[in-house]
């Protein structure tokens, strides 16, 4: 098979022939955007390639080996591309790997949104500034694992811990300084926005504007299960999140703690008439929400490259997610995320992938319009 390789500009860089078994490799001297073609006229007579696209448009980065795949599959007697293996069109194979995607992606929100749910439960801050504290432990993930050279898994666990202690000091010497002073829930939540658009432009100044990659697990062949490709790090990436919206389900269920927060959540001044020290409980809860929120964004950056703005992007998605399952409920959270990420995944099989951030917007509306207590919510009388 013949690979082309060219510029975005369309400067010829090299021609190559894959060996037997389909791979090949082209040495590029300068990272940027590059076009690779598959010249359909070379494949083998009873292989066609899947989809019908032979071009890919790979950002190559320095330092960083990257892969770009082609998936091939067989032609009938009549020249046609085959029914998929698992019996089905090719409509029902891209519904299934949609939703596959779209279930990865609800679990990112969802470690996301939790974090931001339970900050709104115990204290009523709708903050803002959530998004950026998923894009800081993205960041500190990156800058342990490739200025200083530490593998991602353990650079991950640092970038956890730290952003948790970030999320604590916030607490105790930014928003519990506010809470004592009074300080209203509007205004309380217009100071989060200032405090996201600061922290979002020193993402910049500090890590620049152009998007960048882990020096681990940057790019792996995918998997074939059934209709359904997977790469093995986002197999073991929705593994891990499982794992850690169960134990935090767990905690805030059956642990003095958890029941604690449940009671702050519920009413403040009975929780603290009760013996509940508060101000604790709502610190602990920053401190597990930033942590929550560095894992989202390590996963975030393990699934796609990362940018100073990527919290940012996934804000609309988080608020989506706390707003369908029910502000202030974690598990509410957890459901409505993983719905809102499968249908935006989903719908684009009708709807163009550039739009499919649009749906979020539209269950916020829908929700708020219908039943704006989300689908765990409780009705609450106002006036």
């Amino acid at each position: 098979m013949k690979i082309v390789v060219t510029t975005e500009s369309g400067q010829p860089v090299q021609e190559v022939t894959s060996n037997a078994q389909g791979t090949w490799e082209v040495p590029i001297e300068e990272p940027g955007q590059y076009k690779v073609t598959l010249d359909a006229a070379t494949l083998p007579q009873n292989m066609a390639i899947r989809g019908g696209n032979n071009q890919r448009a790979p950002t190559v980065y320095e330092g960083n080996p990257t892969t770009v795949l082609f998936a091939l599959q067989a032609k009938t007697a009549d020249g046609a591309a085959a029914p998929d293996e698992g019996g089905g069109s090719a409509f029902w194979q891209r519904a299934a790997q949609l939703t596959f995607e779209g279930f990865n992606l609800g679990l990112i929100i969802a470690l996301a949104a939790l974090g931001l749910s339970l900050i709104y439960g115990t204290t009523g801050l709708t903050n803002f500034a959530h998004g950026e504290l998923v894009t800081l432990g993205a960041l500190l993930a990156y800058l342990v694992n490739v200025p200083f050279g530490l593998h991602i898994i353990p650079a991950a666990v640092i970038a956890v811990m730290l952003a948790g202690g970030i999320g604590y000091a916030q607490d105790r010497f930014f928003w519990g300084q506010l809470r004592r002073r009074g300080t209203g829930i509007i205004a309380a939540m217009i100071v989060s926005i200032g405090v996201a658009l600061f922290m979002r432009y020193l993402f910049l100044i500090l890590f620049g504007g152009e998007t960048q990659a882990y020096a681990q697990y940057n790019a792996q062949a995918g998997l074939q299960l059934g209709p359904i490709s997977a790469t093995p790090k986002n197999l073991i990436s929705m593994g891990i999140e499982l794992i850690v919206l169960i134990a935090v389900g767990f905690a805030l269920l059956r642990t003095r703690t958890g029941k604690a927060a449940r009671a702050v959540a519920d009413n403040p001044a009975l929780a603290a008439s009760s013996g509940i020290n508060v101000d604790r409980i709502i610190r602990i809860i920053w401190t597990g929400g930033g942590a929550i929120a560095a894992l989202a964004g390590v996963m975030l950056g393990l699934s796609q490259n990362l940018k100073f703005t990527m919290g940012q992007e996934l804000l609309l998605l988080i608020f989506a997610g706390v707003t369908l399952g029910g502000l202030g409920t974690a598990f509410g959270a957890l459901i409505g995320s993983i719905i809102v990420g499968l249908f935006i995944q989903v719908s684009t099989l009708w709807i163009p992938p550039e739009l499919k951030n649009v749906g979020a917007l539209a269950v916020l509306i829908l929700v708020l319009l219908f039943r704006p207590q989300g689908i765990l919510g409780r009705r609450e009388r106002i006036g």
